[in-house]
């Protein structure tokens, strides 16, 4: 992987293990060469994600739409700050620009393009892998719920394994790099199962 994308909080969150995380993450990444992407914030863990990675002296690129270039006090002393018309626009660049995905902890903003690069990824759009760094268990109750959602056939076996996860950096990227996406059509799947 030469880039990986993290979605973050614009927040640092009640935990101070979160700005730990993400400086750890931060350094993993340069260690192993790997570029960032992320959404172009100064504030929260996203600015603390940016600033691990451009002090260890990895590439940073930023990508923020428009309307929240203010609101999200978006980090000018990125060497590549791109600002985008949409929310949209801003997904389809990351995910163009990224070879891989993490998810630390964040909200709505982070859920969504979680989500929304998983979903893709299920539909086959893409083939690359996506993890949750679960810091001080932050996921386990939406884990949990994936579980479920699996256990009530919403999701097939084979794309609730489309999330990988780990507590610390170096074994979350170390997953990512061995990732095989699974060979499932599921269109077929879902003709399959209303045949039944």
């Amino acid at each position: 992987m030469k880039r990986i994308c993290v979605y973050c909080g614009s927040s640092p969150g009640a935990n101070q293990a979160y700005t730990i995380a993400a400086h750890a993450l931060g350094k993993v990444m340069t260690d192993q060469g790997i570029g960032l992407v992320y959404g172009g914030g100064s504030v929260g863990l996203m600015g603390q994600i940016a600033q691990s990675v451009a002090d260890h002296g990895g590439e940073v690129i930023g990508i923020i739409p428009r309307d929240l270039d203010f609101r999200e006090v978006s980090n000018r002393s990125l060497t590549d700050l791109r600002i985008v018309g949409s929310m949209h626009e801003r997904k389809a660049m990351m995910e163009e620009l990224s070879d891989g995905f993490i998810a630390m902890p964040g909200g709505y903003g982070t859920l969504d393009e979680v989500f929304e690069i998983l979903t893709w990824s299920q539909l086959g759009l893409h083939h690359k892998p996506i993890g949750f760094l679960n810091v001080n268990g932050y996921y386990e109750n939406l884990l949990a719920f994936l579980d479920h959602v699996k256990q009530e056939q919403f999701i097939e076996e084979a794309f609730r394994q489309l999330i990988l996860t780990a507590e610390e950096p170096l074994s979350l990227i170390d997953q990512m790099n061995r990732f095989d996406h699974p060979k499932v059509d599921k269109a077929k799947l879902a003709l399959k199962k209303n045949k039944k």
